[in-house]
């Protein structure tokens, strides 16, 4: 591929919507759960809530319940993929919005309902985003078009994490919250820009095909069983360790922006 090709490419729509929608994915995971652990100790709540705290992120485990339903149904006017996707950032930016409103150290378990609702809305954002994503690149495209997405992916939690928290040293977590909603709206622009993918061969057409079948080739496969265990095991000392991180820091005297 010459230089030429490749800036053109790279420069496309289908790219830099690859790159907004990774940024807009990766915006919500640490404010549930770095940012949030650090205002809840800063709250002086208990360690005990705020390691419970990481249940909230359970849909993110959880989003292939609710996945085949989003793959099934179309929304009208913005047709099966956008419609899903504005819906979810929607209601997502509200959830930030609504998560900035409760107070840790008087109602942590609203903190935990609005939190939970956060992450319900990220996973639903991330499982139509991903099939966007696929539908929307061509198969010699997908290389690149994943890596943008990535970078905006770790961008966003670049901005999430270290700027929500450098920013907490200066203004009050509610008002850290509402910023990080409002860094939601390049998401859904862009959503409401981009054209609607063309419907791919296979489409389900009831939910037995969108539910049902998928699991039954799955299992269907050798060793099917043990790549669920792998998936499941392989990180789940990290996941363990990084729900307590943050109130350890801050115990030995780190400040949020160190």
């Amino acid at each position: 591929m010459t230089t030429p090709s490749f800036i053109k490419i790279l420069a496309s729509r289908r790219m830099l919507v690859a790159l907004v929608m990774g940024f807009a994915s990766g915006l919500p995971l640490l404010l549930t759960l770095y940012v949030l652990q650090a205002w809840m100790k800063e709250e002086g709540v208990d360690l005990t809530v705020i390691g419970l705290m990481a249940l909230v992120g359970l849909p993110y485990t959880l989003k292939f319940l609710w996945a085949p339903v989003l793959d099934r149904y179309t929304i009208p006017l913005f047709g099966r993929r956008r419609g899903w996707l504005l819906i979810a950032q929607t209601a997502l930016m509200l959830a930030i919005i609504g998560l900035s409103a409760t107070n840790p150290a008087q109602s942590p378990w609203m903190v935990a309902l609005a939190a939970f609702w956060v992450t319900f809305f990220s996973a639903s954002q991330d499982i139509v985003i991903d099939a966007y994503r696929r539908e929307d690149l061509a198969d010699e495209e997908l290389g690149l078009g994943s890596s943008l997405y990535i970078n905006g992916y770790r961008t966003s939690m670049l901005l999430a994490s270290g700027g929500g928290l450098i920013m907490a040293d200066h203004i009050p977590f509610s008002m850290v919250y509402l910023i990080m909603a409002a860094c939601l709206l390049p998401g859904i622009l862009t959503t409401l820009l981009t054209p609607e993918p063309d419907t791919p061969k296979g489409t389900p057409q009831t939910l037995q095909e969108a539910i049902v079948q998928p699991f039954v080739e799955y299992f269907s496969r050798p060793e099917a069983i043990w790549v669920l265990a792998f998936i499941l095991f392989y990180k789940i000392g990290d996941a363990m360790a990084s729900t307590m991180t943050t109130p350890f820091y801050l115990d030995i005297a780190f400040s949020k922006t160190e």
